[in-house]
């Protein structure tokens, strides 16, 4: 019983084993209470269970050069989170709130992607979609490993941070997320990125019919559709699936 043990596993779901012996009760971290202000109510979290997934915010969807701007969108107001998240990861990163970076990064052979979904990107069959090459520089579209996919290089990205690739709105389908937030003990869950409306939605409703716990991150959050959809997710997100929060009141909960 008192021999040297090891650690197998990640926190708070960790063993401590030897040759003889394996201690399997999983010590839980220790909890790091936060008051958080939010549109709807006051929260009382545990910033020890506590991530945020920041979504798409690649250079197809948020780089004049990127796959967006190629077909015509407007990609400023998907610009606009940059400045802020510039400002909040690393207060979360000095406080240990791991920073999840939940990007659209396909298959080279796109063999897990349907037809219909082919379709939502090219619907004629004729376009820029999917897996295809952008005229501009030759990165093919939404591809894992390409410039295209790549997170903008205004926001760093540090070794300690969690990526994960996504093949479709929704981070939870066909993906390791909920695996990972469950073996890192990981219930509170700040979203941010882009599109509001489409992948940053879809994600947090699938995390909120999964029992985590929802909080959008407004101005850390954005989208190019109409502003009625801007309008709806945040409705919805109230009404339905969680809560609606900014950066500064993040910040404030960490340090009071």
């Amino acid at each position: 019983m008192n021999l040297p043990t090891q650690k197998l596993g990640f926190a708070p779901n960790n063993w401590q084993v030897s040759q003889t012996f394996a201690d399997i009760t999983r010590p839980q971290k220790t909890p790091r209470p936060a008051i958080l202000a939010t549109e709807t109510k006051t929260l009382r979290c545990d910033l020890s269970k506590a991530a945020i997934i920041v979504i798409d915010m690649q250079n197809d969807f948020c780089h004049p050069d990127g796959w967006l701007a190629h077909i015509g969108v407007d990609v400023n107001p998907a610009r606009q989170p940059i400045a802020p998240l510039q400002q909040l990861l690393p207060q979360l990163r000095a406080a240990d709130i791991p920073i999840i970076w939940l990007n659209w990064g396909n298959r080279p052979d796109l063999l897990n992607i349907s037809a219909g979904l082919l379709h939502v990107y090219n619907p004629t069959g004729a376009g820029v979609g999917l897996g295809d090459p952008l005229p501009s520089n030759g990165s093919q579209v939404l591809m894992q490993g390409s410039w295209a996919a790549a997170v903008v290089e205004e926001l760093e990205q540090l070794p300690e941070d969690i990526q994960v690739d996504k093949y479709r709105m929704s981070g939870f389908w066909d993906t390791p997320l909920d695996s990972i937030l469950r073996n890192l003990g990981l219930t509170t869950l700040f979203f941010a990125g882009v599109n509001a409306d489409q992948c940053v939605l879809s994600t947090l409703c699938d995390a909120n019919f999964l029992g985590y716990d929802c909080i959008l991150v407004k101005d850390c959050t954005a989208t190019t559709s109409p502003e009625y959809c801007w309008l709806a997710t945040l409705y919805n997100v109230q009404q339905c699936f969680g809560f609606v929060t900014d950066s500064s009141a993040i910040v404030t909960a960490i340090h009071h």
